[in-house]
């Protein structure tokens, strides 16, 4: 949500631009050896993953190793998933496959709640690095900020148990030289979330920047991305498209390309912040997420967020509302939302490689 700028903060970011641009032409550029291809986090497939887990012959992969191989499949340069410390024998074999695919490999990993829980943390830490991940991504809070907390007391406990978490995974994450990538997962705020950084103060410790996240908390996913790229290790890319409704507006991935993220600009700065980093699509096929930033609830933890944000999130809203539906899996059956789900990932592998150089 921009807010008019300076002469001087203009020139400033004018200023700042120019590396992007000599950047930009190596980047998007002809295909060479030090192009990057697009990964998939594991999300992306999360209803074919919910069959996998029923047992249906519909799923065309039933574990981690099955999913890797149909990665590879279609093109992607990894995967981002959970490696299980329960399978003997696994983490070798899904290193030794992305290996010969020359594939990347980074894991999801949940946090230790308290210190009886470090030892189980610790086993998801050992797996992931034996699968060969150097980067694991986690999120402090499973659901939402607006949908999980009816006051500001409760997301203070929130915040608090969730320093304490990442004061006992810090330790275990040095010992095995693996890098967390927290994930801007509608919970903190950026002004929150860089605190939490500054606070903690690891090399081991960083950001899994999502691109979209943050708007359900009514900031700028442009403005998000410059903000985290200093602290990235790992990526959720996304495009996303909102539509104005009742209590706020309505959210939506949809295929890359077919939302109003500045995607190309987000991926320089984050390439030019961290050039080894790697981009995850989390493109997640379900119904749109309801924003409700105009009931009370949704300001019971943000009271200190200024009225300006609110303006600013909504002028966003009408002037990039989406003109065609947003995408619903609700009232689908299942063969038509596993196809609408793969038909959304590879619409968007054919827009990363042909326009953003992934």
């Amino acid at each position: 949500m921009k807010t008019a700028m300076t002469r001087r903060q203009m020139l400033g970011r004018v200023a700042g631009a120019l590396p992007l641009w000599r950047a930009a032409a190596s980047l998007f550029g002809a295909e060479g050896a030090g192009r990057k291809r697009l990964g998939v986090c594991a999300y992306s497939y999360n209803l074919h993953w919910k069959a996998a887990r029923e047992g249906l012959p519909k799923a065309p992969f039933k574990d981690a190793l099955g999913f890797l191989e149909f990665c590879h499949q279609l093109g992607a340069g990894g995967v981002q998933l959970v490696v299980s410390s329960r399978e003997a024998g696994l983490p070798a074999k899904l290193r030794a496959k992305a290996e010969d695919y020359q594939m990347y490999l980074e894991g999801q990993v949940s946090l230790p709640e308290q210190e009886s829980d470090v030892s189980r943390f610790e086993s998801e830490i050992r797996a992931a690095r034996e699968a060969g991940a150097e980067v694991v991504r986690t999120a402090m809070l499973s659901g939402r900020r607006y949908e999980s907390f009816d006051s500001a007391e409760a997301f203070r406990r929130f915040a608090e148990n969730s320093w304490r978490s990442l004061t006992l995974a810090e330790p275990v994450l040095k010992n095995h030289r693996v890098r967390l990538a927290i994930e801007n997962h509608k919970d903190r705020r950026v002004p929150e979330l860089l605190e939490l950084l500054k606070r903690i103060r690891s090399e081991y410790v960083g950001v899994c920047v999502d691109f979209g996240n943050n708007i359900a908390l009514l900031e700028d996913p442009l403005e998000v991305v410059e903000a985290l790229a200093p602290f990235a290790l790992s990526t959720h890319i996304k495009d996303m498209a909102v539509q104005e409704s009742e209590e706020g507006f309505l959210l939506s991935e949809v295929p890359l390309g077919d939302g109003f993220l500045d995607l190309r600009r987000m991926i320089l700065l984050l390439q030019q912040a961290n050039p080894r980093i790697q981009f995850n699509l989390e493109m997640i096929t379900r119904d749109p997420l309801r924003i409700p930033c105009l009931t009370q609830k949704y300001w019971a933890t943000m009271n200190a967020v200024p009225a300006a944000q609110l303006a600013a999130g909504l002028a966003m809203v009408r002037r990039y509302a989406a003109k065609k539906p947003l995408p619903r899996t609700s009232g689908l059956d299942l063969d038509h939302q596993l196809g609408l789900e793969d038909e959304h990932v590879k619409a968007s592998f054919v827009y990363a490689r042909e326009r953003l150089g992934l």
